[in-house]
């Protein structure tokens, strides 16, 4: 049975009509969560957080690293569910042992070359690998660079607090790396002058 005959008899077997009430596309809780895409979070981060089907939105890349600021994908779906869908708070979470601060990116290229993906393919629309990789030293330096570059971001109001947390894949426990109610004050006061 190949993978996607698996997945369709698994499909077969869980669909029950009526089963799942619809829900709305709006989070319920008002919160995006944006995350790495690490198989170990799967059914595990959203419960860690209290979280249930339908109560967030969450999205996720490798790293939860973002490297085009203003017209990346992770900007994009941040606008749209503040705008769209009624976000009023973000959520990055980095986890602890994640495979994006120990990857060498040559070893990558050398991969994909083995692949059969060419060399000049990849020094044209990748020059820089390691960067386009989001590759990066520890998670919670991680977690503190796209926390800032989100609150930075000028489509992203300043009225969305922006959180930064580190999870633990193996027992489930959250640390506040930045707490966005501070980040929020201090931002606010900064904005009208009196931290100038």
């Amino acid at each position: 049975m190949t993978k996607l005959e698996s997945v369709l008899a698994a499909n077969r077997s869980f669909v029950r009509p009526n089963a799942f009430p619809p829900l709305p596309k709006s989070p319920k809780k008002q919160i995006a969560i944006f995350t790495c895409m690490d198989t170990r979070l799967v059914d595990f981060l959203e419960p860690a957080m209290g979280l249930k089907r339908g109560e967030a939105k969450v999205i996720k890349n490798a790293g939860n690293t973002i490297v085009d600021p203003m017209s990346g994908a992770v900007i994009r779906s941040l606008v749209a569910g503040i705008f769209m869908l009624g976000v009023e708070e973000v959520f990055v979470i980095g986890h602890r042992d994640c495979g994006m601060a120990v990857i060498d990116a040559e070893s990558v290229k050398s991969d994909m070359v083995r692949r059969g993906i060419s060399p000049d393919v990849i020094d044209i629309h990748v020059p820089d690998l390691k960067q386009w990789l989001g590759i990066f030293a520890h998670p919670v330096e991680n977690v503190e660079r796209v926390v800032k570059i989100i609150r930075h971001n000028p489509l992203i109001p300043s009225d969305v607090p922006v959180h930064g947390l580190l999870f633990c894949p193996n027992d489930g426990h959250l640390d506040v790396i930045v707490n966005g109610y501070t980040q929020e004050s201090f931002a606010r006061a900064l904005v009208e002058g009196s931290l100038m």
